[in-house]
């Protein structure tokens, strides 16, 4: 049950003889029953007159039966049978009483509200309902539940702001020049929320200078400019090995050049892109290899988020059936425990970068001959400690410092007299190909330094990267 009270009759009647709409003065009113807001908005109107007329002297009190508490399911799409009496969201409206309104009534009930712009006139009734409805079928979206969001106008802001000093009158753009300043990526300075800061820092008394209280009508109506359709991302994890030696991870584009034709992230998202019928994505990984570096074992583990998707359930079957047409694709990728994943597991992902610890096979050439004695005591090292400078060949990206890192063991191999491979468990982050030939001093020790030679790295392959997710998948 919602009512109107006494106290209300002269905000009613101010703002109804200043082109206010019934909904926007049941706002004003704190009316705050749902079911209230919808009864046609001619109906709303014919009650508040109603109310205006009525004795003081017979009730103090003017209540209007709804249906309490409103529907939770509401119906979309009217009966065939009497599709005409279904109106706002499918409820069925009392039948009015007979009689003729008044002037007045007919008078304000034709115009444009001067508080919301029309939008709780028009956009509240059962025709822009079925528009909106109309636009999310063709849209053909999978989903189980939505929210339905609304970008007003930030003028609404003001408007309102001037209609609430016309009621507290009733009851007893140079003032503010830093809230509008140009922002990037946005076509206009007058946002609602730059229009929402200046409103609290006006003054009352130099509001009313510049803005009639309450605000004029308008002459027409506010346009609703576009309904869009957004779903929530999906997201997929899974474990990729790469398998060339001229693959980058992400697109390798140098100054608007694209320098090679594909990538590890391209290869993968292309299938998801198609099957999800998604508009765009973000790849992750746990860390990156070099475009000339291998990986093997286990893979690395990756996920991607697949913005506005129009399907968004699969199966594990769908799932392994897309993971295969992945690795049918090409022989430089393979994927493997692909999965859907939730928004916060991908936090696991990134979870102790620095404790995780990475296994590498290197293969490293010698200036001076070798024997199998002279790298022998390499393996007999345990937790070396290493200072690594932010390497030459990444400064340009990354910021000058000094990583303190850690290789956990080292096994050797011995090849001939200038080659040797060498197995490594090292702490993540560490800059293996520095590690092997120094980078000019600037990571010590280094393998040149304690072989007492000049040592480089020939090929790097990444054996494992000891993250427990995501979660193994049966074959």
């Amino acid at each position: 049950m919602s009512s109107l009270t006494e106290k209300d009759r002269p905000i009613v009647q101010l703002l109804l003889n200043a082109g206010t709409c019934p909904r926007c003065i049941l706002r004003f009113c704190c009316v705050g029953s749902q079911t209230l807001y919808r009864h046609p908005h001619k109906d709303l109107m014919k009650d508040l007159q109603e109310f205006l007329k009525n004795n003081r002297e017979k009730e103090d009190t003017v209540s209007w039966d709804v249906a309490d508490p409103p529907c939770k399911r509401i119906r979309l799409e009217p009966r065939e049978e009497g599709a005409a009496d279904v109106r706002h969201n499918g409820a069925i409206p009392q039948t009015p009483e007979a009689g003729d309104g008044s002037a007045a009534m007919e008078s304000s009930a034709g115009k444009v509200c001067n508080v919301c712009l029309g939008i709780l006139q028009e956009f509240c009734e059962a025709d822009f309902v079925k528009k909106v409805c109309q636009k999310v079928n063709s849209a053909d979206y999978q989903f189980t539940s939505f929210v339905f969001s609304v970008s007003l106008p930030p003028q609404l802001s003001v408007r309102e702001r001037a209609a609430w000093l016309g009621v507290k009158q009733q009851m007893r753009a140079t003032a503010c020049p830093d809230c509008f300043k140009p922002a990037k990526n946005k076509q206009s300075v007058f946002t609602r929320m730059a229009v929402i800061k200046a409103l609290e820092k006006i003054k009352e008394e130099d509001f009313l200078k510049h803005f009639p209280c309450p605000p004029s009508s308008p002459k027409k109506l506010c346009d609703a400019l576009e309904i869009q359709c957004n779903n929530g991302a999906v997201f997929v994890a899974g474990r990729y090995n790469k398998y060339s030696r001229n693959l980058p991870q992400t697109p390798w584009i140098i100054d608007g050049e694209r320098k090679l034709e594909s990538s590890v992230e391209e290869l993968i998202s292309e299938h998801l892109m198609a099957e999800f019928k998604a508009d765009s994505f973000n790849f992750s990984s746990s860390g990156r290899e070099d475009v000339d570096v291998r990986t093997l074992g286990n893979g690395r583990p990756f996920a991607i988020e697949l913005v506005n998707p129009r399907r968004i359930h699969f199966t594990a079957e769908e799932m392994k059936r897309l993971q295969q047409a992945i690795n049918d694709s090409s022989d430089k990728i393979q994927v493997r425990d692909l999965q859907l994943v939730t928004r916060e597991a991908i936090g696991r992902m990134k979870e102790g970068e620095e404790e995780k610890t990475k296994t590498y096979s290197a293969l490293i050439w010698t200036d001076k001959a070798i024997q199998r004695e002279d790298i022998a005591f390499l393996d007999d090292i345990k937790e070396l400690k290493l200072e690594q400078k932010t390497p030459l060949r990444v400064l340009h990206r990354r910021p000058l410092a000094v990583r303190c890192r850690l290789i956990h063991t080292m096994r050797s191999e011995y090849i001939d007299e200038h080659h040797f491979r060498l197995h490594l468990k090292t702490q993540a982050g560490t800059y293996i190909k520095e590690f092997v030939h120094g980078d000019f001093g600037r990571t010590k020790p280094n393998i040149g330094s304690l072989l007492n030679r000049t040592a480089d790295i020939l090929e790097l392959d990444v054996e494992s990267v000891d993250v427990d997710w995501p979660p193994t998948l049966a074959d």
